[in-house]
């Protein structure tokens, strides 16, 4: 029996009510999502009918979600920065925060822009040039903001990159300790091969 057979069986309540402890999170994943009897059709249906909305890929909310006052006051004039700036892509320890790696406040918006181009200088911005700016980014939805920001493993990388090491390890401890998001091995080598990083040693001590 297909997805679409099944929804006219099962209210849009009945699968709202089994997603209920995650519809209160900022944010959950198809596994999540999975384990409490929804999948990822069901979500992509969900969606249609302006229940949840998808902020990334296999990442999902609640169109109800109300983010705190301390959520808005740090993160929203980050979003209304890196729309202002051409190019420019959340990184370093203002996605590590997005992402809930790191215990560091964000004490300016970090913004990555392409190695050659040239910015005026902004309040409260901190400008990363980076020469490889495409590898890992992605487009997320917040609120009415949709901005670009780097993915969990190319944040990881570039921590080690820009950061001190002790973030670094942090953000990548966060990353393997965390049972709400996925994690992929392959993706955070094929990201550190081609960024000419090491961290074959820290994988293998958070995942053996």
């Amino acid at each position: 029996m297909s997805v679409f057979c099944i929804i006219v069986f099962m209210k849009d309540k009945e699968y709202l009510s089994k997603l209920k402890n995650l519809l209160k999170k900022t944010q959950f994943t198809v596994k999540e999502a999975e384990k409490e009897g929804v999948s990822r059709q069901v979500l992509s249906i969900l969606c249609k009918k302006g229940h949840l909305e998808r902020i990334a890929r296999g990442i999902y909310r609640s169109v109800n979600f109300e983010f705190s006052d301390e959520y808005n006051i740090i993160f929203e004039e980050l979003f209304k920065n890196a729309l202002a700036i051409k190019n420019g892509i959340i990184c370093l320890i203002s996605a590590l925060s997005y992402y809930d790696l790191t215990d560091e406040i964000p004490r300016e918006h970090w913004i990555a822009i392409p190695n050659s181009q040239k910015v005026k200088k902004m309040p409260n911005v901190r400008f990363v040039r980076m020469r490889n700016i495409t590898l890992g980014v992605i487009t997320i939805k917040v609120g009415q903001y949709k901005v670009k920001i780097f993915d969990r493993e190319r944040c990881i990388i570039d921590a080690f990159r820009y950061l001190s090491k002790e973030i670094a390890i942090k953000a990548i401890k966060a990353y393997f300790e965390s049972k709400e998001i996925e994690k992929s091995i392959s993706k955070l080598s094929k990201y550190a091969e081609q960024l000419r990083i090491n961290i074959k040693p820290y994988i293998l001590a958070f995942t053996t």
